[in-house]
């Protein structure tokens, strides 16, 4: 009975050691065929876009220019709102040190130079726009609450066409932002589609007849969050900075209401005055008559 058993634990042992043995050969061998497999494959991302069909090469293509225009918005918009908040800011610190409306042209014209830009002359516009309506209102009968309900409707105006220019290509940047993403998607589902229809033709299911299709076709997954990543957050940022200016402006509208408001009172009081000294002289003369 012993001599059966170990008779038995031998054989066992035979067997395993001839697996393994087998088991070790074959694993060199299929894995230098994967890598012959592999080896006629260009895997870089310029490899892979060659390599890949027009469809998903058209998504490629048009996620890099998707991409390119981001970055060129975002420069462009921050120069452009740098130059707007800088005039501005320049605006209201002087804006509160005049005393009259006279004094504001006079040192907006001093220190705030010309400038093609509608958004960077955002300064000159307002001052214009007050300066404009209290000019013609002036040419009839006027009260001073219909003044500044028309002088306000005016800097409202003017500020909402200085913000729809700042907010140029904002909208692009969402676009981009939340279309980017499902354009990588289907050029990956294209290429995934285009790898199965290989494998049908091929009648074959190894695995390195179908990486390379499918690597292609992630490639344009991961173009369209390159794309899509930074258009959200320059778009957020934007959002930011807009709003921020947007205050900017109606403290810039609030100042020279207040400046304006002052000016109609001065003049009420010197009329006043002018109205007193008429009234007294006219009352000496008056009295020299009778007299």
């Amino acid at each position: 009975m012993k001599t059966r058993i170990g008779l038995l634990l031998c054989l066992l042992q035979l067997t395993f050691f001839h697996t393994s043995a087998n088991a070790q050969t074959a694993q060199p061998q299929n894995h230098n065929s994967v890598t012959s497999a592999f080896a006629g494959h260009d895997l870089s991302p310029w490899g892979m876009y060659q390599a890949a069909d027009i469809v998903v090469k058209s998504v490629m293509v048009g996620l890099v220019l998707a991409s390119l225009l981001t970055w060129t918005i975002w420069l462009f918009k921050v120069v452009q709102l740098a130059f707007a908040r800088r005039r501005s800011q320049l605006l209201l610190a002087q804006l509160i040190d005049c005393q009259s409306f006279a004094q504001v042209e006079r040192k907006a014209q001093e220190s705030l130079k010309p400038s093609g830009d509608k958004a960077t002359q955002s300064a000159q516009l307002l001052v214009k726009a007050c300066r404009q309506e209290f000019n013609l209102s002036r040419q009839g009968q006027i009260t001073d609450h219909g003044l500044k309900e028309r002088v306000n409707a005016r800097l409202e105006r003017v500020q909402n066409s200085l913000l729809a220019d700042i907010n140029t290509g904002t909208g692009v940047l969402a676009t981009i932002g939340s279309v980017a993403p499902f354009v990588g998607l289907f050029g990956t589902v294209w290429g995934i589609m285009n790898s199965f229809i290989g494998i049908a033709e091929s009648q074959t299911t190894n695995l390195a007849i179908v990486a390379p299709g499918i690597a292609e076709a992630l490639l344009a997954t991961a173009l369209g969050l390159v794309a899509a990543i930074p258009a959200v957050i320059i778009y957020n940022y934007f959002a930011r900075a807009i709003n921020s200016y947007r205050s900017l402006l109606t403290d810039i509208s609030t100042a020279l209401m207040i400046t304006l408001s002052r000016d109609l009172d001065q003049q009420h009081r010197e009329r006043q005055v002018l109205t007193s000294i008429v009234s007294g002289n006219n009352s000496v003369v008056t009295a020299q008559a009778k007299c």
